[in-house]
C-alpha cells in the first residue's frame, strides 16, 4: 500500500488498534465468540463503543455479518477465536463470497513463534479460505494492524463485495508499538471501479431497440448497486419486460406489469417461456448460473447477449456476450437512461411482442395447478405478502420453502428480499435474519424457513432474544428435508432415505423454551392472527406452519435440461 497521508500516530496494543480502525470505518456492532486466542480483542470491548453481539456458534455469527452486510451495503464484522473457531466460520464466509456479500471476519490465531508447530487450536485458516475471500490478512507486528483493517474494509465493500478474512495471531494482540492510521491511500494491482464505455452502452441501446424480442434478466449485481430506479427507467422506456435470477429478485417491483419473476431451476412458468423465445438479452450482474439457465449451450442458442457487471471475469465465463458493458451496473444503466433521453424514442406498450408476453403472464396466473389444500404453499405465502408492510425485509433458509417463496412472494419494494443462492447453505436465513435487522430494525425482518434448515441454526434464538432483536420465523413445517424428498419422489423411485424429521422438535416449545414467542397455525385464520400477533410482538417470534410432507415445488426444470423443459404440476 502506498500511503498518500498519516492522520495521526499513537502508542497502543495490537487489539486496541484493531478496534480503533474499526471505529474509524464505521462499526457499530460486531457478532461473535470469544476464546482463548482473541480474548485480547474481547478486552478491548469494555473499551469502546462497538457493541458486542454473542452468537451461539460462529458460522452464525458470520451469516449475522453477512445479513448486516447485504442489508446495509457496508460490511458486517464477525469475530472467531483460533482453531475450531475459526473453521467454523468458513461456511459462512464461503456463502458471502458465493453471493457478493460485504464482509470482514476477525480470527485470533496462535502467537507468531507457534504458527506451523501443531500448537493447541492452531489451524491454518489463511491456507483454508484463501480460495474463498476476496483477500485474506495476517499481520504478523501490532503495527501492521492499522493497514490491514484500512485495506480489509476497502476491499471488502469495493467492487464486486466479498469477504475479507484479518488473521491475528495472540502476541500481535497484546503487543504494543507506535500505530499510524492511514487515511488515503492506493492498494497496488487492486483497481475496482471502472468507467462504463459509453460506446458498448450505445451498441446495447441500439440493440435493445432493434430487436425483435427483447428481454432485461436483472441478477444480484443490480441489487448490490442498488441500481432499482435505473433499471425500471430503461425497463419503461423501452417496454421490456424483466425476468430476473433468483438472487436478482427483487430488483425490480414484482408487482410492475413489466415483471415476470425469476427464472431457473424453479422459475415462474412465465418467465422461463418468455425467456426461451426471446432473441435479446439485457443481463445486468448476473453471472448465468446453471440454476438460472439450465443448460449454458441452450441457452445462448439464438439469442443476442448483452453482458453488464462490474466484474470482468464473468464476461464470457459462462456465455458468449456479443456486448459487453464492463463497470458498475447502476452507472452503466444512468448512461443509458441519457442516451435513451437523448433519443426520444420508445416502444409502444402494445408491441408484438409486449402483447404475447402479457397474455402469456396471464395464461400462467390463471392456469398454474396449486395444492389444493387450505394450507398449500402458495396460500401461505400469498398470505404472508398480504399482511407484512411493503418495506419489510425478507431472508429465506434453503429447501423447498425458499423455492415456494421464489414462486409465490411478490417483492414489492426492490432490494427486501436475501437468500443463499449460489453456495445453497441450509441454516442461513434465521442468522442472515438477525444481522438484517440490526442494520434495520425500523422495519419487519421475516425468515421464511423450513423445519429443515431452521434446526441447523435454531440456537441463534438465544440471541435473538437476549440481544432484544425481535425477527419472526415463518416455518413451512412438513417434517422433513422437503426439496431432497422430492429429489427422492422425482427421480429415485420414491426411495425415502434420510429425510424423515421425525415432528421433532416442537418448534413451539422451543421457541418457548429461549424465551421467544411461539405460535401454530393450522388453518388460514389461525395463520391470518399468528402474522398479526408476530408483527406487534416486541420479542422475537416462531410461527410453526405444518404443510403437506407430499406437496411439490412446481415448475421444475430437471439439472442438464433446457429452461424450455420445465416439468409442469399436473
Amino acid at each position: 500500500m502506498e500511503i498518500e497521508m498519516i492522520t495521526e500516530m499513537q502508542s497502543m496494543t495490537g487489539a486496541k488498534a484493531l478496534m480503533t480502525a474499526m471505529e474509524k470505518e464505521g462499526v457499530r456492532q460486531v457478532f461473535g465468540l470469544p476464546g482463548g486466542a482473541n480474548l485480547p480483542m474481547y478486552d478491548e470491548f469494555a473499551r469502546c463503543d462497538i457493541r458486542h453481539i454473542l452468537v451461539r456458534h460462529e458460522q452464525s455469527a458470520a451469516h449475522m455479518a453477512d445479513g448486516f452486510g447485504r442489508v446495509s451495503r457496508k460490511p458486517g464484522v464477525c469475530f472467531a477465536t483460533s482453531g475450531p473457531g475459526a473453521t467454523n466460520i468458513l461456511t459462512g464466509i464461503a456463502t458471502a463470497q458465493a453471493d457478493s456479500a460485504p464482509m470482514v471476519a476477525v480470527t485470533g490465531q496462535v502467537p507468531v513463534a507457534m504458527i506451523g508447530r501443531d500448537a493447541f487450536q492452531e489451524s491454518d485458516i489463511i491456507g483454508m479460505a484463501n480460495p474463498v475471500v476476496k483477500y485474506a490478512f495476517q499481520p504478523r507486528t501490532a503495527g501492521e494492524v492499522p493497514e490491514a483493517v484500512r485495506k480489509g474494509f476497502y476491499i471488502a465493500e469495493t467492487g464486486r463485495p466479498g469477504p475479507v478474512l484479518i488473521d491475528i495471531p495472540k502476541d500481535v494482540q497484546q503487543n504494543e508499538e507506535e500505530m499510524i492510521f492511514p487515511d488515503e491511500f492506493k492498494i497496488q494491482g487492486y483497481h475496482p471501479w471502472s468507467d462504463p464505455d459509453i460506446v458498448a452502452v450505445e451498441k446495447a441501446v441500439d440493440a435493445l431497440m432493434h430487436a425483435q424480442k427483447p428481454i432485461i434478466l436483472a441478477g444480484g449485481g443490480a441489487i448490490i448497486s442498488s441500481a432499482f430506479a435505473e433499471l425500471q427507467a430503461v425497463a419503461e422506456t423501452l417496454m421490456l419486460p424483466v425476468v430476473t435470477t433468483f438472487k436478482g429478485k427483487g430488483a425490480f417491483p414484482e408487482t410492475h406489469p413489466l415483471a415476470l419473476g425469476p427464472i431457473g431451476m424453479h422459475g415462474h412458468a412465465e418467465a422461463n417461456k418468455m425467456m426461451t423465445e426471446a432473441d435479446c438479452v439485457l443481463a445486468i450482474g448476473t453471472r448465468f448460473s446453471d440454476r438460472s439457465v439450465g443448460t449454458f449451450e441452450a441457452f445462448e442458442k439464438r439469442l443476442k447477449i448483452i453482458h453488464m457487471d462490474v466484474d470482468p471475469a464473468e464476461i464470457g465465463k459462462n456465455q458468449t456476450a456479443q456486448i459487453a458493458v464492463v463497470g458498475d451496473v447502476r452507472a452503466s444503466l444512468r448512461i443509458m437512461v441519457k442516451i435513451l433521453a437523448q433519443k426520444a424514442q420508445s416502444k409502444a406498450e402494445e408491441t408484438p411482442w409486449i402483447k404475447h408476453v402479457k397474455e402469456t403472464k396471464a395464461y400462467w396466473k390463471e392456469n398454474l395447478k396449486l395444492h389444493p389444500g387450505e394450507m398449500g404453499a402458495a396460500k401461505i405465502l400469498r398470505k404472508l405478502r398480504e399482511l407484512l408492510p411493503p418495506e419489510s425485509i425478507i431472508t429465506t433458509e434453503v429447501g423447498q420453502h425458499q423455492m415456494w417463496a421464489s414462486l409465490f412472494y411478490d417483492v414489492i419494494q426492490p432490494g427486501t428480499f436475501f437468500s443463499s443462492t449460489g453456495l445453497g447453505t441450509m441454516g442461513w436465513g434465521f442468522p442472515a435474519s438477525i444481522g438484517a435487522k440490526v442494520a434495520r430494525p425500523d422495519v419487519p425482518v421475516v425468515d421464511i424457513a423450513g423445519d429443515g434448515s431452521f434446526s441447523m441454526t435454531e440456537n441463534s434464538l438465544a440471541t435473538a432474544v437476549l440481544e432484544n432483536i425481535p425477527v419472526i420465523v415463518f416455518i413451512l413445517n412438513n417434517y422433513s428435508l422437503g426439496m431432497v424428498a422430492q429429489w427422492q419422489r422425482t427421480f429415485y423411485d420414491r426411495r425415502m432415505i434420510g429425510v424423515d424429521q421425525g415432528r421433532c422438535p416442537d418448534y413451539v416449545k422451543l421457541a418457548e423454551s429461549y424465551g421467544a414467542q411461539g405460535l401454530r397455525a393450522q388453518s388460514m385464520d389461525e395463520l391470518d392472527g399468528a402474522i398479526k400477533t408476530a408483527l406487534k410482538s416486541d420479542i422475537a417470534t416462531v410461527i410453526d406452519i405444518p404443510i403437506d410432507p407430499e406437496e411439490d415445488v412446481l415448475p421444475f426444470v430437471a439439472p442438464g435440461t433446457s429452461l424450455s423443459e420445465m416439468i409442469l404440476p399436473s
